[in-house]
């Protein structure tokens, strides 16, 4: 899975109720033209279940663990199809009308003509708090869509990437070099 590159990007997310974004029917059934699919769906309880697998010894597992403990909720859907043009741009449309409900802000958009990869960050604030994280990561070949619901510190986002299916994230400071 590519790697998602967000340039500046701060969240201190706090609790939610449930998952917020809901995939509409049309995405379900990118499944079946798709040659790899990553379903994540892990609520809070099966959360703190996976935490307890890892190690508080190692540095990384440990950090992972406490980052997980703060949070509600972790969605993951990545499709990923033999051949460019396999999904629509238009199949977005719904999913992206969503995150323009009150509440919701775009606050990084990558997109290039070259490649043809698109990302959009998206936050959900709520009486001055952040409450919710959206990610939708679309590539000619590739469509992922991530949702991390829960209290979390701007520079922890980071190290849950490549964990819970989530892409790693890497962040660059304003000269291009990664921090």
């Amino acid at each position: 899975m590519k790697k998602l590159i967000i340039a500046g990007a701060f969240f201190a997310l706090m609790p939610l109720r449930a998952q917020e974004i809901k995939l509409p029917p049309n995405l379900e059934k990118l499944a079946d033209r798709a040659h790899e699919v990553v379903d994540v769906t892990m609520d809070g309880p099966l959360l703190q279940l996976a935490a307890r697998f890892l190690s508080n010894r190692d540095p990384d597992e440990a950090r992972v663990k406490r980052l997980v403990a703060g949070l509600k909720g972790i969605y993951v859907k990545s499709y990923e199809f033999e051949n460019s043009g396999e999904y629509d741009e238009r199949d977005l449309e719904p999913l992206r009308a969503q995150l323009k409900a009150p509440g919701w802000t775009r606050i990084v958009g990558v997109k290039s003509k070259r490649s043809g990869d698109n990302a959009d960050v998206f936050i959900k604030s709520d009486n001055g708090g952040i409450t919710g994280l959206a990610v939708i990561s679309a590539e000619p070949r590739e469509l992922t869509i991530v949702q991390i619901i829960g209290a979390i510190q701007p520079e922890d986002l980071r190290d849950l990437g490549g964990n819970f299916g989530i892409p790693r994230l890497e962040f660059k400071n304003k000269q291009g070099k990664e921090d």
